[in-house]
């Protein structure tokens, strides 16, 4: 299908039939999200809306809204589904947004830039971690397009040098989902680096989403000889092949990337079976840094959970939207937009960072390392 079309028609309906489309309230700043709140995406989309609501309240309470107005969330749920991502951001086009937070996925963000870009309003994305999104075919950058997190071959390279560097280990076993992009390019980028750093890929398994018996894969990785086994993919088969590896009697350290990063991987793995386990982050709620403290405590407050790394990333979204409309003195999107892309050393939760030529943060990741279930060590690595 063609998204960018179907986004295009959408927005073209939407913005003839309502009267937002032109005319916005005097007397707020409205934001928008577009998250992933019912579906098989929910678990990342629903901590992202709180996230971003969060922000939006302390931001009032704090500042007392923005620009002597006070700042409105208007979030609207995608349903885990590319052609509600366009839909939902076509809404919020027309509704006259200062901006976009959302969607988490790479594909449902895919689904929103023909939107956001031709409706000229700014998107970030905080998880869409799909190499190259913020660029369109002919490789030239979106103008209206940013994302806060990293991208996957960046955390690919993270995890390969922090194995070979600090760990100093030569040999891994590669358990990819052959069904998922995330899976496959956090994968390639691994091999290359790893490879690049005199590592050896010893063996290189598959699986699909939605397995859930890995028995049979991880017999054959258990007659390998290796140093630790890299899983590039998300929490609902990582916890599961965890556990396995585990009663099968593996006991190397098996590693991730940002997937893993959910409360229900310890659910699934199980806390005396989630030990010498590891993934790159963006973000770890044990930090020393007040700000992030402060964030936690505020989160649990009004949730009643830890915020986890999906959370804070929007929060961190959140705020940069919400300073590039101070800085614009403007809640037209377009100075909103160009004062987006001048904002340097923003100071998150998830690190301080800038945006670079490309509209992705120059910025380093988080490997966390887990015993018994819990975060046990948090070491900041790069891909450099």
């Amino acid at each position: 299908m063609n998204f960018k079309k179907l986004g295009t028609a959408l927005f073209a309906g939407l913005l003839l039939a309502s009267p937002l489309a032109t005319v916005s309230a005097q007397d707020t700043v409205k934001v928008g999200g577009n998250f992933e709140l019912s579906g098989a995406a929910a678990a990342y989309g629903t901590p992202m809306a709180n996230g971003l609501k969060l922000a939006v309240k302390q931001y009032n309470e704090e500042h007392g809204g923005v620009n002597g107005k006070k700042v409105e969330a208007q979030v609207e749920d995608n349903k885990s589904d590319k052609t509600e991502a366009a839909a939902a951001a076509t809404k919020l086009v027309a509704a006259g947004v200062a901006g976009i937070v959302g969607p988490a996925t790479t594909g449902d963000a895919l689904a929103e830039i023909p939107v956001a870009n031709d409706g000229k309003t700014p998107a970030i994305f905080p998880a869409a971690t799909g190499n190259g999104i913020t660029l369109d075919s002919a490789g030239k950058v979106y103008d209206y397009i940013y994302r806060v997190c990293f991208e996957d071959s960046f955390q690919g390279v993270a995890a390969a040098n922090y194995l070979a560097d600090t760990q100093g280990y030569k040999k891994v076993v590669l358990l990819v989902d052959q069904a998922n992009d995330y899976s496959q390019g956090l994968a390639d980028s691994f091999t290359k680096q790893f490879e690049a750093k005199g590592g050896t890929i010893v063996a290189k398994e598959s699986y699909q989403t939605n397995d859930t018996d890995f028995l049979t894969v991880l017999t054959n990785i258990s007659t390998q000889d290796f140093d630790a086994l890299y899983v590039p993919g998300y929490y609902t088969e990582a916890g599961l092949i965890i556990k396995q590896a585990r009663e099968l009697g593996i006991d190397k350290p098996i590693v991730g990337g940002d997937g893993f990063a959910n409360d229900t991987l310890v659910e699934l793995a199980g806390k005396d079976n989630l030990n010498n386990v590891f993934y790159t982050s963006h973000y770890s709620d044990k930090s020393d840094d007040p700000a992030v403290k402060k964030f936690v405590e505020a989160y649990e407050k009004e949730y009643g959970k830890k915020p986890d790394t999906f959370a804070a990333l929007a929060y961190d979204a959140t705020n940069v939207l919400l300073q590039a409309i101070k800085d614009a003195g403007s809640t037209d999107p377009q100075e909103v937009n160009k004062a987006l892309a001048k904002i340097k050393d923003f100071k998150g939760v998830t690190g301080t960072f800038s945006f670079d030529e490309k509209h992705n943060p120059v910025k380093t990741a988080v490997m966390l390392h887990f015993e018994k279930g819990e975060v046990t060590e948090a070491v900041n690595v790069s891909a450099e």
